[in-house]
């Protein structure tokens, strides 16, 4: 049997597509940490010839991560004026957590009947991870994984519509919650999660979609609009400078 080796053109093409799309998400990581880290303020416009500058890449480069930014919320796209850091009012963050408790006890309760064994040992796995940033005092990453909690729960549904509509809402909290989190406990408490990981393998679906109920009304009282903080710093400091 003769083997067709791939043509050197189209392994280079592909290996410098990743190469494009590796720069755009670290562009990406980058100014989300910073949101997240109440460095970059609500409302902070963001020049693409400023973020070339920053991180040292092709403006085509910055269009595109500012593309991704805007489809997960973190940013405006505003036609004429250009790139804004997002800021969520009370009724937009009012009608997240409504969400968030309208869809994730009913999920917990179905949930809690049909887990498989394999996904509760990789959601044990998660909370260690979290358990890790707490320690660390990652308040950046432990935000971060606290999301991700409740992405993983969906996925164990099985339901790709579900599971897309909660990482939505999961990312635009985590935009909240680092811009507008009052204290260190705006986001799942120490325990919380553990807790509901019990009550699910206990199949106790009531018990599990109460702390889900609980955990979601906990994360929202700490939520004030009024107040945010941040580091008088250049766009160079914050974002970190080049990626190279």
């Amino acid at each position: 049997m003769q083997i067709v080796k791939p043509k050197t053109k189209d392994i280079n093409a592909g290996d410098q597509n990743l190469h494009k799309e590796n720069i755009e998400k670290r562009i990406v990581d980058r100014i989300f940490q910073a949101v997240i880290e109440q460095r970059l303020l609500p409302n902070t416009k963001l020049s693409e010839s400023k973020l070339c500058e920053t991180f040292g890449v092709g403006r085509m480069h910055v269009r595109r991560a500012l593309l991704l930014l805007s489809s997960q919320g973190i940013i405006n796209l505003q036609s004429n004026r250009g790139a804004f850091v997002a800021s969520p009012d009370q009724n937009q963050s009012n009608e997240v957590f409504e969400a968030r408790l309208l869809i994730e006890p009913t999920l917990i309760r179905t949930l809690t009947a049909s887990i498989q064994a394999l996904q509760l040992d990789d959601i044990s796995h998660h909370i260690h991870q979290e358990d890790l940033a707490r320690q660390n005092n990652d308040r950046t990453n432990l935000i971060r994984l606290s999301g991700e909690f409740h992405v993983k729960l969906a996925e164990a549904s099985g339901n790709t519509i579900i599971t897309k509509t909660v990482r939505q809402l999961v990312t635009k909290t985590s935009l909240i919650i680092g811009i507008y989190g009052s204290s260190s406990h705006a986001y799942c408490a120490d325990g919380a999660h553990q807790q509901l990981l019990d009550a699910i393998k206990k199949r106790k679906p009531d018990q599990a979609a109460e702390i889900m109920t609980c955990l979601l009304k906990q994360i929202w009282a700490q939520i004030n609009i009024d107040t945010h903080n941040a580091k008088s710093e250049t766009l160079d400091d914050i974002l970190g400078g080049s990626l190279s």
